[in-house]
This record gives C-alpha cells, structure tokens and sequence, in this order.
C-alpha cells in the first residue's frame, strides 16, 4: 500500500464529489506533516484554492471532514491550518504498509521518459586523482543514482583532458629528466608517475624564473609596473588580505608578501612563460607537435596516457564510479575548431581575427567579455574544444537535459561556453546546467597541484581504511572473522565514512574535510549510519531461534502501534520525496540528511521498546518486520550514495 497514492486518490474523490472537478490524484499535492503539527502526511490546499473558489482555510477543514467521515477505517483524525490539511491514519494502514514494503522494497519511481546527461570527474591527464576529484566523482555519481530513482534516463559520462600544455609540461619534465623512469622500475601507479613530472616541471619553472627576475629586464619590468600608483594600491590590497589569512600558519614570513613578490607571482608570470620562457617556449613547440601529429610527440603522449589511464581506473574501482561513455579533448576538439570554421566562413560569422591570426568572439553584450577561441598559431582553447564535446554529446545522446559537475572557479567558463552555442544557433544551449561545487580542503588548508601539496585521493582511501582497522582492533568486534573478512569490512566502513561525510554538504558550499570526524560511530556520519543496518541484521541473529515459530504468527487487524514505531514508518515513507527534492535541485544531501534522520530514528527505536519477546510474538513479528524494512531502505538509500552497508563492523 503507497501512503502518499492512497491520500491523493481519496483527495481527488473529494474534490470530484463537493466540487464536481475531475482532478488527476497524481496532481494532488502531499508534503510531509511540518513537526509542531499532529499528523502523518499533509495535503497542501493551496493549488486548489483557486479551482474550487474557496478559501484555504475552510477548503483544508472540508478536505480532512470527508476524508475521516468517509473512509474512518483509513483515517483517524485531522486538523486544518490555512492551506494544509494534516492527516493521521490508521494503525492498520501502517501495518499494511509494512507488509507491502517487505515485499516490495523497491523504490525507484516510474520512468519520466526523460533522459539526462552527466558529466563529472573529467580529470586532467598529467597528475593522479585528487581530494577535490573525489567530491566531483561522488557528486557526479550520486547525483546520476538520484536521476535515476527518480524516473530518469540517465547517461554518465567524462571529459577527459588528454591535450593542452598542462599534458605537454608532464611530458616534457619527464623527457628531460626521466631517464626513461616507468610505472614499473618506479613501483608507483602510473598517474603517480605522470604527476611527480608535473610537479619536477614547475620546479624547474619555477628556478628558470627565479634567475630571470634578477636580470634587468626583468627589473625594468617591474619598476615600469611599480610607477603606476593604482597598479600598486590594488596589489596591496590583495597582498594584505594573503597574509592575513597566513599569519596563522606556522611557516608564515613577512618576506613572502612584497609587491616585488606580487609582480612576479600574479602579474607577470603567465607573460614570462608565454613570451620569454625557455621552458613555456618548448612546452608550446610540443604542444603544436602535438597538433601536427609528429610521430616522436603523438608516442611520448600515448605512452604516457596508458599510465595515467590504469591508475585512474584503479582509483575508480575503489571509489566504485563508472561512467557509460568516455569522451576526449584530443578528439573532441577538432569538432570545436570544425564549428569556428564553418561559422567564420559565414557572411555573418559571430567571430572575428585579430592582427595576430587568434580568433575571438565578442561577449560584452551579454556581460561576460570578448573570448579568444583559437591562437594565432590555429591550437585549440579550452572553450574550443567544450564547444565540439558539447556538440558531439547531442549527436550521440539527443538528451532532454545535460549537466556539467564542474568546481565554482568555472562559473564564467561556463556561462560563456552555453553563451557560444547560443549564438551559434543550438537550441540544446538551453538545455545546459553547471552543477558548480565549492572547494574541499583539509583542516590544514588548500591544495596546489603544480607544487605537489595535493591530498592523493589513493593515499587518502588508504588513510580511513587504516583508521577503521585500527578502531576495529580496539574494540575487538570483528576478531572472529578471516583476515580478508575484516579488510573487507573496513573498506566498506571507510568509504562509507568519505562518501557520506562529503555528500552531506550541499555542492554550493565550500567545506572541509576531516578525516577523523567521518568514521565517528556517533553523529552524522556514515559509521553512524551502517551501525542502525547492523543493527537490523543483529536483530535477525538474535530471533534466529524464534523463526519457525514466527512463520506461523499473524499480525492481528486491529493491531496497535508503538508511537517509536510510527516515527520509523513515517521516516520509511519520507524517501520519495527526499529522492524527487534531490533530483529537481541535484543535490544528494537531500538523500544523505534523510539517512541520518531515518538511521537516528531506528537507533532510538532500537533503545527505547524491547523488540525481541518470546512473550509477545505478534508484536515481535511486527518489529523485526520492520526492522527488515528499515535495512531495505537504509540499502537502498545508501547504494544513491554509493554507500554498502555491512553486516558486522
């Protein structure tokens, strides 16, 4: 028996018999009862307030008077405030509920016959997989689950940024000062590999421009910079907040903060590297080598790739993401360069050349800037290349709806990339969202990839493993099972503990990540919510030897029910409504909060009645019923987030 469908059918007979109105149930609208009211489910009256031409208030009392008069053996009792009619119902609807749910514990919705596309982890070929890369694969993962409990089609995809001259920094480091190094002779993963080159990069960059700026050019430079009193009062600016917000740090140094410091790190050296790099200028021949399909470049890149494929593949194993189709920038961007041609070939191009052979396009009217989409070498931009991807995805997938899980520091990237294909005539451009998530640190600060200071995502599995385990052993729980049986656990538990802890948060907000704080067995965790299904199975062990006796056991009609075990049924029916809110906002800690609220409630259920009774075998039936139900949904809810529950921790 479906709670909700039932209230919406007696509803919409209400509205049929005192107001002559065919009204589809599926329209009624039912919300959870607000708690400083009595009540199971409510009717929201409002939207059909003005159908009816009655007023909200007397419309709700209406409503509630019907449905207890005419249908008492379903509905007990009412009470009406302004446009919400609160109902109670009846014991034995709960009980029929719960039997319906054991046999049916399924919860996904019907399909929609929509189809929506996601695209999240999307990483970047010359590093490994870091802390910031798992929110997005557990946003992007969660929120496709969601998508489809909810009705939808769902398509899981990546982009992967195999091209550019982040990819040909790694290649050229590890070129000049590998030594011919591999995955193997190194016994590292291979995107371990890459990554250590990327970082060797930046050190070598870093000394090449360190030497440059004692030369005078450099200082003419900065002199020339320095003589522009408003070039200096905003630098100042800037500079007075950095070290404020470093003065906690222990290695903070007042030397660090100069305005010579400022030029050289924020003003010049994206200039430096462009224009008088020895290593910018080797890095742009490699990647327009690249472009050109020179045979020594295209097999460095290939090679180097494979690496960083098999080790991405073993961090999503562990993260349990996959995706339906892999997309790649190396291909995907001479579509974008195909659409820039073709339009500027157009007598009424919406690009233009500047002297220099790049190609832009003029954005201000829309508020957003001119954009440059080509170099005047021909090499792709970024946007470029998210133009053809976007295009091929529709070519493949024709989807109602697609939605990019991407960081917040590519908003503008963004609203410029779906401004692009709306001039360009693609009404799909409309169909584009940007699922924009904050940063995650750990309680020491922020991440920087191109100095090696990232928090490893494998390094960060193994860390909460490692913790689990060791809790384990102190609390000796698992010590009766096989070495393997309890790693296997352990994982489970860990996993559980970073997936949870990160999808609680709403993407939009920025959040910190604390290690410790995720596998606590109290709080709103995810041990916290594996330890009520572990309860559940417990209880299973503990009536094992009442089973048989059970079977034979009828759970009476007029069955009367606990108040603690009302609450856990009102939870138990909640799960739709949390699974659609965190569709339409894509936002998984509707089903994360939802867990927490149905896990502390079965925990209080758990303490406050005596579940198990030999003296009492109707009731016991009832209870670890419902016991059962609560572990199916704990299941089920838990699997949107990718969570496994085991059966002992």
């Amino acid at each position: 028996m479906n709670l909700t469908q039932l209230l919406q059918e007696h509803s919409a007979a209400f509205v049929k018999q005192a107001y002559g109105l065919d009204l589809p149930a599926k329209d009624i609208q039912i919300a959870k009862t607000d708690e400083k009211f009595e009540g199971d489910l409510t009717v929201l009256v409002f939207p059909l307030v003005k159908i009816t031409k009655q007023k909200p208030q007397d419309l709700s009392r209406q409503l509630g008077e019907y449905l207890c008069s005419q249908q008492p053996n379903l509905f007990t009792q009412f009470n009406a405030v302004a446009g919400f009619c609160n109902v109670s119902f009846a014991d034995a609807c709960w009980v029929d509920y719960t039997l319906a749910k054991l046999e049916n514990p399924a919860q996904n919705l019907p399909h929609n016959g929509k189809t929506v596309l996601v695209e999240y982890s999307s990483p970047n070929t010359n590093k490994p997989l870091h802390l910031g890369h798992i929110r997005n694969n557990l946003l992007g993962f969660s929120v496709s689950n969601v998508l489809k409990a909810a009705g939808y089609g769902v398509k899981m995809v990546q982009i992967i940024n195999d091209r550019g001259v982040h990819i040909c920094k790694s290649m050229l480091a590890w070129q000049r000062f590998g030594n011919g190094e591999t995955p193997q002779t190194a016994e590292i993963k291979g995107d371990h590999l890459v990554g250590k080159y990327y970082v060797r990069f930046e050190t070598e960059f870093q000394s090449e421009y360190k030497k440059w700026q004692q030369t005078e050019a450099a200082q003419n430079l900065l002199n020339a910079w320095l003589s522009n009193e408003k070039n200096v009062l905003k630098a100042q600016k800037e500079i007075d907040k950095d070290k404020e917000k470093a003065r906690e740090k222990e290695n903070f140094n007042e030397a660090d903060f100069s305005l010579e410091k400022y030029f050289f790190k924020e003003v010049y050296k994206n200039t430096y590297f462009n224009e008088q790099s020895e290593l910018g200028a080797a890095c742009k021949k490699m990647l327009q080598d690249w472009e050109n399909q020179e045979p020594n470049v295209i097999a460095l890149w290939q090679q180097m790739n494979g690496w960083v494929y098999q080790g991405f593949g073993e961090t999503y194993q562990k993260l349990g993401v996959n995706f339906d189709k892999l997309y790649y920038e190396s291909q995907t961007y001479l579509k974008g360069k195909e659409l820039v041609e073709q339009n500027l070939a157009q007598p009424e191009t919406i690009f233009y050349k500047e002297e220099d052979g790049s190609t832009w396009i003029d954005l201000t009217a829309a508020k957003l800037d001119k954009k440059v989409v080509l170099r005047g070498d021909g090499t792709s931009m970024y946007i470029t290349q998210d133009l053809g991807t976007a295009w091929q995805r529709f070519q493949d997938f024709d989807m109602d709806a697609m939605i990019y899980v991407v960081g917040n520091e590519q908003e503008y990237h963004f609203q410029v990339l779906f401004e692009i294909l709306k001039r360009l005539g693609f009404k799909f451009s409309q169909q584009c969202q940007h699922l924009s998530y904050g940063m995650v640190n750990l309680p020491t600060g922020r991440m920087k990839s191109r100095e090696g200071t990232v928090v490893d995502a494998d390094d960060l599995i193994s860390l909460l493993i490692e913790e689990v385990r060791k809790e384990s052993q102190e609390r000796s729980t698992l010590s009766d099972l096989s070495p393997e049986a309890q790693q296997a656990i352990c994982e489970k538990v860990a996993l559980a503990a970073l997936k949870f802890f990160i999808l609680k948060v709403e993407p939009k907000k920025t959040m910190i990540f604390d290690p410790s704080q995720s596998i606590d067995l109290q709080g709103q965790t995810g041990p916290y919510i594996q330890n009520a299904y572990v309860r559940t199975r417990g209880l299973g062990r503990k009536a094992a030897e009442l089973q048989a006796t059970l079977a034979n056991v009828t759970i009476p009609a007029d069955y009367q029910l606990h108040a603690a075990e009302k609450e856990v049924l009102k939870v138990v029916l909640q799960l739709p409504q949390a699974i659609q809110t965190a569709a339409q906002t894509y936002n998984p800690a509707e089903v994360a909060n939802y867990l927490y609220n149905l896990a502390r409630t079965f925990h209080r259920f758990y303490n406050d009645v005596k579940i198990v009774d030999k003296e009492q075998l109707a009731q016991t039936k009832f209870r670890l019923n419902l016991a059962q139900v609560v572990a199916d949904t704990l299941q089920y809810a838990g699997a949107l987030l990718g969570m496994e529950m085991p059966e002992m921790m």
